[in-house]
């Protein structure tokens, strides 16, 4: 049976159905039984399982009913993932799943120091050579529900210390390393290039520099490796957790989804490490976004609620306002407009306690300012008025706060993907308001924001909101202008990455 595509045991066979699920995924895929023979042969040599050999009257008996063996689900599943742009799992296409291993689900990971650096360096030199490759993230699944909740759930459990194998202090500075140690000013360096690399990835996108990061990030996980006193493997951890989210985020924005979940997550083990709460809720807040793009808000909630819990003794009230934006983002995309609506007020009331902080806030949460404080309420707004079936109503109370954002982004001149993605906020409110020049213009603004910035992430809402004003309002002029302006300036290539 290793020849061909995995089939199931004989008493599985006799009690077979047709499936379903399965099939109605397959019909609407518009693929061909050989292609998709095909892809899943392709996806599984990748993966380096070499004896599965699947051909079209494999995939037939998939559709009649018959379970194939791992890893022909979890490739299913994410070859219906990337062609829908949401997460289809191995239960949504109506197939059984064996218990994956800990490597194979990319999530349910080891909460331990050594294992966490592990995995970091092998995960970011695997990226380095496949991306050179053109395989970026092809063997990685998707994770959702339970599977993904469960295990980042364990953030909060508490891990025993280590014993402290370099307990001598740290030397205050050192002009080199000695004995294979990190000097202060290394450390320093290592900390202000990752702000480097964030303030990049703001102006430019994630699509110009994530290499680079993902490169810094390997080097990082090297040092880790090396012996180093304890209060230096913590920064070291700091850094490198910072650095895992940059390239999930940058990945994000790419496109390429399960890799960014990966590095989300090893990010998160790596703030656990370095003992930093208000960073690991960050990093949950920003795979609380993911699952909300990937129309997953239930599970985002479930992040959301995860990180408020974890550093509500500790975060600064920046923080705090973010992770409330988030939860009303939540809210909105679960057509829950009463709690929406609190989270927005509590996430206002929040921010205005920002500057009575003593300390100051991490680089990290500098991006909340004001302006995205209202862009991210406005959005919420503005997917209110999406899951009430278009409502201007909720579209009328995103406008103003959308127009502040807007202007307040063009003030900035240094948050580029920021401007873009509120102008096309913008545009929608707009639409949804039945005003499509106004719509119309907004987009060009924003098509002209886009081409400053590598972000498939921008250019795909670019290209949705364009597509929503073609099918409401494609006989107005101002839209016709629209579609052909975008064809000539935002064609659909393959984003660098």
């Amino acid at each position: 049976m290793s020849g061909n595509g995995g089939g199931g045991s004989s008493a599985a066979s006799a009690e077979k159905r047709p499936n379903e699920l399965l099939t109605s995924w397959f019909v609407r895929s518009g693929w061909s039984k050989g292609e998709l023979a095909r892809q899943v042969n392709r996806r599984a040599r990748q993966l380096g399982a070499n004896h599965i050999s699947t051909d079209t009257s494999r995939v037939r008996r998939w559709l009649d009913g018959e379970n194939p063996r791992e890893p022909i689900p979890r490739i299913l599943s994410e070859l219906f993932s990337e062609r829908f742009g949401v997460v289809v799992s191995v239960e949504d296409l109506g197939l059984r799943n064996s218990r994956p291993s800990p490597s194979a689900t990319g999530v349910d990971l080891p909460w331990t120091g050594p294992q966490t650096v592990a995995l970091l360096s092998e995960f970011s030199r695997s990226d380095l050579m496949l991306a050179r490759r053109g395989f970026l993230g092809s063997s990685l699944a998707l994770s959702a529900g339970p599977s993904l909740i469960e295990p980042m759930q364990r953030w909060l459990v508490p891990t025993p210390s280590a014993p402290q194998q370099h307990p001598e202090p740290e030397p205050a500075s050192s002009p080199g390393r000695g004995r294979g140690r990190l000097s202060k000013p290394e450390l320093d360096l290592l900390e202000t290039t990752t702000v480097m690399f964030r303030k990049w990835d703001a102006q430019c996108g994630g699509g110009l520099r994530r290499k680079a990061v993902v490169g810094q990030l390997h080097e990082v996980s090297d040092l880790l490796q090396e012996p180093q006193p304890e209060a230096t493997t913590r920064r070291l951890f700091k850094v490198a957790a910072e650095l895992a989210e940059l390239a999930g985020w940058m990945s994000y924005d790419v496109g390429l989804q399960p890799t960014a979940q990966k590095y989300f997550v090893l990010a998160l083990h790596a703030a656990k490490e370095a003992g930093d709460r208000p960073l690991g809720s960050y990093i949950l807040s920003n795979m609380s976004r993911q699952m909300i793009h990937l129309g997953r808000p239930e599970d985002a909630l479930e992040l959301i609620h995860l990180a408020q819990y974890g550093s509500r003794d500790c975060a600064s009230p920046r923080t705090q306002s973010m992770l409330y934006a988030m939860e009303a983002r939540a809210y909105a995309n679960m057509g829950q407009p009463g709690r929406c609506k609190r989270a927005v007020r509590m996430a206002e009331d929040t921010f205005a306690e920002a500057d009575e902080w003593d300390e100051p806030d991490p680089d990290w949460i500098t991006f909340f300012s004001e302006a995205e404080l209202y862009g991210e309420n406005s959005h919420s707004f503005r997917d209110l008025a999406y899951v009430a079936g278009r409502s201007p109503t909720y579209a009328s109370l995103a406008e103003p706060l959308m127009q502040r954002a807007v202007e307040l982004f063009a003030r900035d001149g240094e948050h580029q993907r920021s401007y873009a993605l509120n102008l096309i906020g913008m545009a929608t409110v707009h639409l949804l308001q039945r005003e499509p020049e106004q719509g119309a213009a907004l987009a060009t603004e924003a098509i002209k924001a886009a081409k400053k910035v590598r972000s498939e992430r921008v250019n795909t809402r670019i290209r949705k909101t364009v597509d929503n004003a073609v099918r409401d309002f494609g006989g107005v002029a101002e839209v016709v202008d629209l579609t052909e302006r975008l064809a000539a300036e935002l064609p659909e290539t393959a984003e660098a990455v």
